[in-house]
């Protein structure tokens, strides 16, 4: 019997999968390609996924591999610089391709003992009250205790539990791929300059080793939506939109992306979840995709690994969907908004005139880039003090960091009165008495997500946040 079995190895799978292995859960990841795949469908990670990988110990081997970029200009490409004092340590976006986040957190995942399946694709399951039976494309069985589909858009895992996909289909449709350009650059940069005054959908940019990344609106929707477009369709919308093909040739990958946009009707089915584009997808306006998926991963892990440890509260398990679906559809509504304000119809582009004169108004501009980047991102706990239900950034102690102490999964009590106590919780919760003149509140209980679960400094309080969020006391 392995513990949990996630299905599909991007990035969201990958993430669940190390979030588990620190809290010693059994773990098979099943990838039905046989190979990672090349396309460079995301390009880099926001704020609040640079906080997680930071909070994890992961941040310097994502550095490595990244570029820096300014806070701004997310929202429906609107270019605004970023508002003064950001409530984070990490004011930048990471560029970076998004087959390096997938090999960094597939190799993590593989230091902390996940087993990794590739060319291994789920036909069928069916579950009872003890655990999931997951039947493979040859034919093999698998028995767990949990399943989790992180297995994309088309999720076969989803279809399999017959959970509903409401929205909206695809309207209109987007190529992209990475291909040669023997075109002078400087006048590919000055026809795409001319092109997106009116068409945002386009875009000519050198991405790496003399080859360009091409983003180009089709003609239409394609029928077979997972047939990838051919270089000559390429040509053929460059002509169109922009009035030359630029000679483009040698591509290395072509991809077709929609505006769909979807939300599953719950992230739960008994013992079964969802998690990324399984349970959600939408247009990439804002490059919140990638983003939001590792943000359920790091929502679900530690609850997930509470069920199978034996220390869950009562409804711990269900508050994933309970707090990630309310995120995931404020990212619909922002990304349906942004393309309404990216076409270039006269009305649309009147609204986006009015929005961009707003976001001249710092707070309105503050409020946006804290929706894109998730840091804006308050879970609701019922009443109390203004930090709670939102992530505790990263805060300097007198003897080192916040997110330095977080990284084995656990929760954390940050003390500053000295005087509190998490005895009964040892085991799952670390009691850390500093001080942090970023602080204002006596202590912080922090889940392992570092989503602030309590703040105050009455003991009696703290044991109520304590038993709700980590379980009964031990011993």
């Amino acid at each position: 019997m392995i513990d949990v079995i996630v299905a599909g190895g991007g990035p969201t799978g990958m993430m669940l999968a190390c979030e588990l292995r620190l809290h010693g859960v059994r773990v098979l990841v099943l990838e039905k390609e046989a190979e990672p795949a090349r396309y460079v469908r995301s390009l880099g990670l926001h704020v609040r996924s640079i906080e997680v990988m930071d909070q994890r110990g992961l941040l310097e081997r994502f550095l490595a591999h990244g570029e820096r970029h300014p806070v701004g200009g997310f929202f429906a490409a609107i270019a605004k610089p970023a508002p003064d004092r950001l409530d984070t340590a990490h004011s930048y976006v990471l560029g970076i391709p998004q087959p390096k986040t997938d090999r960094l957190l597939a190799e993590r995942a593989a230091e902390l003992g996940a087993e990794i399946r590739r060319g291994s694709e789920v036909a069928g399951l069916s579950q009872d009250e003890d655990g999931v039976t997951v039947e493979l494309a040859g034919g093999a069985r698998l028995r767990s205790r949990y399943l989790v589909g992180c297995d994309g858009g088309r999720s076969t895992v989803r279809k399999l539990l017959g959970i509903g996909f409401p929205g909206e289909p695809s309207r209109v449709e987007t190529l992209l791929g990475e291909m040669e350009v023997p075109e002078d650059p400087a006048t590919v940069a000055a026809v795409v300059a001319e092109v997106r005054k009116t068409q945002l959908r386009f875009g000519v940019g050198p991405f790496q080793d003399g080859v360009y990344r091409v983003v180009v609106p089709a003609e239409g929707v394609a029928e077979d939506r997972a047939a990838p477009p051919t270089l000559e369709e390429f040509k053929r919308q460059l002509r169109r939109v922009a009035g030359t093909d630029f000679g483009v040739h040698s591509p290395r990958w072509l991809s077709r992306f929609g505006d769909a946009t979807r939300l599953a009707d719950r992230y739960r089915a008994g013992r079964a979840l969802l998690a990324g584009d399984a349970a959600h997808v939408h247009p990439p306006t804002g490059g919140q995709g990638l983003n939001l998926g590792i943000q359920d991963a790091f929502n679900l892990g530690w609850k997930l690994a509470a069920e199978v440890g034996g220390w869950a509260p009562e409804g711990l398990l269900d508050s994933y969907h309970a707090e990630r679906r309310p995120v995931a559809a404020d990212v619909l509504d922002n990304t349906r908004a942004q393309m309404q304000l990216m076409t270039p119809e006269p009305g649309p582009r009147a609204v986006r005139r009015l929005v961009a004169e707003l976001m001249d108004f710092e707070e309105v501009n503050r409020h946006l880039v804290e929706k894109i980047t998730a840091i804006g991102v308050r879970y609701d706990f019922g009443e109390g003090h203004e930090l709670l239900g939102r992530r505790m950034r990263d805060v300097a102690l007198k003897r080192g960091r916040l997110y330095e102490l977080m990284r084995a999964g656990r929760g954390l009590l940050l003390d500053q009165t000295g005087g509190l106590s998490v005895a009964g919780w040892a085991d799952r919760v670390d009691h850390v008495a500093d001080v942090s003149e970023e602080l204002d509140a006596p202590a912080v209980l922090l889940r392992p997500d570092g989503h602030v679960a309590w703040a105050g400094e009455d003991q009696q309080d703290l044991l109520g946040g304590l038993s709700r969020w980590f379980g009964a006391a031990a011993g």
